[in-house]
């Protein structure tokens, strides 16, 4: 039986022909759209009801999305963690089931946490963007462990960012809705504290939790009222977990001291955003997870879960030397 399967996932596009063997293999068909970041609602539906599988990005799975594949697609396979753009409800409604890769990046993100605190507290890129104007100037910066950071979301990444603060030094405060295990409190000194004592405390604020009811616009005006001026915000999680016009005017109104974001409300970032001017701000792609081990992790298992999901056996044993080398 032939099954087809729209193939979506940016990371994994660019390398369809090293995968082709494999889905051969299992008598699967792609359908392989060009995309640039993700699939919008309305994009999804010009192919409703024609794939009974997908490998998706932050593809927008709707609940309408949903309803109109069903009931052909079985199995949405998402490339990474987050399965925040896909309507959970509406797929066990319809017996769509969910595949993804828990724990998939937190080795990059975390360090790339580490790189932003870094880059604010010995003050790197703007030494340099002085240098090369042409001005000798030495401009004050401070140590890691002089800084506190605030931890919002103690997971996987929250606990990886977490150890390599206090590997610096850093006084570590955090903050989940879920209990935080012992051992690790234990193990690193975290003090696991509200959200109002974090935030009013911290010198650095690292976002780290799932984008979900409780953490949509979780930074907003009022939370930015509590931080510190000196303060800088990294977000390497969700872009909606920060309200970006709050974050703007707390940026532009010195409420606040720096911000460090690998993602954003919108994506790609609209050239005309006033964060693309500011030089208290560093930007970047929703790039964080760039590790070519942890792709290559991830692209191997998106492909199990969605062959497990079209109710396939799956062997590790059909990669071949020259698929895994191509």
């Amino acid at each position: 039986m032939k099954h087809r399967v729209l193939f979506t996932a940016p990371y994994m596009i660019p390398f369809v022909e090293r995968f082709k063997p494999v889905f051969d293999k299992y008598n699967i068909e792609l359908i392989v759209p060009d995309v640039r970041e993700r699939m919008e609602e309305e994009d999804l539906m010009k192919y409703a009801g024609q794939f009974d599988g997908a490998i998706c990005g932050d593809d927008r799975y709707t609940a309408r999305v949903i309803e109109a594949c069903a009931p052909r697609l079985k199995v949405i396979s998402k490339w990474g963690t987050g399965i925040d753009s896909l309507d959970g409800e509406a797929c066990a409604r319809h017996s769509v089931s969910i595949g993804r890769t828990p724990n998939a990046f937190t080795t990059p993100v975390a360090d790339t946490v580490l790189g932003y605190m870094l880059a604010f507290a010995r003050r790197q890129p703007w030494m340099d963007a002085e240098m090369k104007s042409g001005k000798w100037e030495k401009i004050p910066g401070k140590s890691l462990s002089e800084c506190t950071l605030g931890v919002i979301g103690v997971g996987n990444i929250g606990k990886a960012v977490t150890r390599r603060a206090r590997a610096f030094g850093m006084k570590v405060y955090g903050n989940d809705i879920v209990d935080i295990d012992h051992v690790f409190i234990t193990e690193t000194g975290i003090e696991i504290t509200t959200l109002h004592f974090l935030l009013s405390n911290s010198d650095f604020v690292s976002i780290n939790c799932d984008l979900n009811p409780t953490s949509r616009h979780l930074m907003n005006a009022d939370t930015f009222a509590l931080m510190k001026p000196t303060a800088v915000l990294i977000n390497a999680a969700r872009g909606p977990i920060v309200e970006e016009r709050a974050l703007i005017a707390a940026l532009q109104s010195k409420r606040l001291a720096g911000a460090a974001l690998d993602v954003f409300e919108v994506e790609p970032l609209p050239l005309d955003s006033p964060l693309m001017k500011m030089d208290n701000a560093m930007l970047a792609p929703h790039n964080s997870n760039s590790s070519p081990a942890a792709w290559e992790r991830v692209h191997w298992n998106t492909i199990k879960n969605l062959v497990e999901g079209l109710g396939i056996q799956f062997s590790y044993t059909d990669f071949t030397d020259d698929t895994e080398k191509a």
